[in-house]
This record gives C-alpha cells, structure tokens and sequence, in this order.
C-alpha cells in the first residue's frame, strides 16, 4: 500500500490517538471500537513502513516518523474542515486559530475572549476544544492545536518533560477559593478558616488516579468525606446550591456561581495558588495566533481584579 493511499480516516484516527494517549481513549473520542482503531492504525502504519506510534505502558507516544506524518496529517485535515466550512455556506475567513482550554477556563475566560474577538476580529476564526491539561499538552505537541489554556498547581513543574520546552506565560495566579452553600453556617462570614473544614463533605471532579482529590481542599490532615462526584464545573456549583456539599475552585470561577453559592478564601493555612498558563509551541508565532493571545491576555487581566462582588444568593 502506497502510502498517498492513505484514508482520510485513517488520518483522523491517528491524529486522535496521538491527541487522546491511548487507543482506548481515542475510540472513545471518536465512537469508535477499539478494535477499529487499531485496524486504522495498522492500516497507516504500513503504509508508511514504519512505526508511527511507540506503544509503552502509560499510553503511546509519536515517533520520529509519527511527528513528520502528525505534522502533514493535521494540514491535509484542516484544509478538508475549511473546504467542509465553506461548502456549507459559511464566509471565507481571514484565518483560523486553534485553541484548547481546561474545563473551567470555558466557563468564563472562553467565552468573554470570543464575544471581544468577534467585535474587533470578526473575520478571524477560532476552532476551538475543551480537554484536559495532558490531552491538551498532547495535542499541542502533535500540532492539532495553535494555543492552549493550562492550569497549574505548586510546585509549577512543566506540563510535560518533552523536548524543545513549550513556550508558557503564566496570565494569572491566583489563591483556590471554597464553594460554600449560601445556607451553610461557613457562608456567614467573608472568609473560612481552614479549621473549620474538618468534618466536612465534599463533592469532587474525580475518585481515582492522579485527580482523586480534585475538588477537596489540598492538605487537609484527614480522610475526605466525598458526598458526590462530577466532572462538569456547572454540576458540581449547583450541587454546592443544593447543600450537598463543598468543592474548591479556581478563582476565576467566582462570576460563575450560581445563586445560592459563596466563593470564599480560606485563611489559616499556607495559600494554595493556582495559575492560568497560556501555552504554544517554541516557534515565531503567525499573526492570528497573536492575535488571539493578545486578546486572552486581555481578557485575564480584567478578570484578575483584588476583588469581585459576590454572585447574588
């Protein structure tokens, strides 16, 4: 098989898995088998006559071969979506950015840089996805992504240990906040002290892995009390108005809340900071990719104020 016979299919497969880690990952991004991946990824494999994907315990990782195909892949695959977008009817555009963000950067920050990029670019377009900071990482790395919006929790390492360094600017840092129910006998005052959340229940993002205590505040000297799990930042705000229990979040989440939520800082204890990285890869940027970091920059430094009025309970 001559590998200008390569399906398109077999390209976004790749792409997926290189994106995604895994080939269980990957089908399930894309629904499909994992038996179907591995047949695409078999399939362009030997079409190139050589590994593209280097199979170790933790997932996969690009070859050299699989960095140069990755590369091409993600041109050919954008230039189908563009002609998709243009068949459909929509108007040519003066150029496309593609931005990844971690699920809480898409509550606020997101949204605000898009509304202000459509006033001043409206020709610009910006293709954009949510993920986890890995994926995103991964994604960057494969060249499906022009930007990414990372966070970061001390002791700030690098989001990854590959080479050339991704080029990262910190556009935020700043203390974890408490979601507290407005009803909550803690929501009396404008701060908790860190004392007080012995005991308490809580709601996380995760029960396993790495993230297992994601949503609990960091260093509390006992076993968490977990009432509830969510992934979604929305689900677990509103379990939080419900009165089922207490999750942290980033501060830039504060204008979010829903009714019926306090954001508080909690004191007593050393601060637990948190950053909001924007990251690239380590080569001269092209205009719109400025562009549109211009724009999230701006957009961060207005979020970032001392102090924010509390959502109404």
């Amino acid at each position: 098989m001559d590998f200008t016979d390569v399906s398109l299919t077999a390209l976004r497969v790749f792409r997926a898995v290189a994106e995604q880690g895994t080939f269980t990952a990957a089908a399930a991004t894309l629904g499909y088998t994992q038996s179907a991946v591995s047949r695409q990824i078999a399939a362009i494999e030997r079409a190139a006559g050589a590994e593209l994907l280097e199979r170790r315990r933790d997932g996969v990782r690009l070859t050299a071969a699989g960095h140069l195909v990755m590369r091409r892949a993600t041109v050919v695959l954008d230039e189908i979506d563009a002609a998709a977008r243009e068949l459909s009817g929509l108007p040519g555009q003066a150029g496309t950015v593609r931005l990844g963000w971690f699920p809480s950067a898409g509550a606020v920050l997101v949204p605000r840089v898009l509304t202000a990029l459509r006033r001043t670019d409206p020709c610009l377009d910006v293709v954009g996805r949510e993920g986890s900071t890995p994926a995103l990482v991964r994604a960057l790395r494969a060249g499906s992504l022009d930007l990414a919006l990372l966070a970061s929790a001390p002791p700030f390492r690098p989001p990854d240990a590959e080479s050339p360094p991704l080029e990262l600017r910190t556009l935020t840092e700043r203390a974890l906040r408490l979601a507290v129910p407005a009803t909550h006998p803690l929501a009396r005052g404008d701060f908790v002290d860190v004392a007080d959340l012995r005991g308490q229940r809580w709601i996380t993002g995760s029960t396993s892995g790495a993230d297992g205590l994601m949503g609990v505040w960091p260093g509390l000297d006992e076993r968490p009390d977990i009432a509830h799990t969510a992934r979604d930042w929305l689900a677990k705000l509103h379990l939080v108005a419900a009165g089922c229990g207490l999750t942290t979040v980033p501060d830039s989440l504060a204008p979010a809340a829903p009714p019926g939520v306090r954001i508080l800082p909690v004191r007593g204890g050393p601060q637990e900071q948190r950053r909001l990285l924007l990251a690239r890869l380590p080569h001269p940027p092209t205009e719109t990719v400025t562009r549109v970091a211009t724009a999230l920059r701006a957009a961060a430094l207005d979020l970032d104020t001392p102090e924010r009025a509390q959502p109404s309970v």
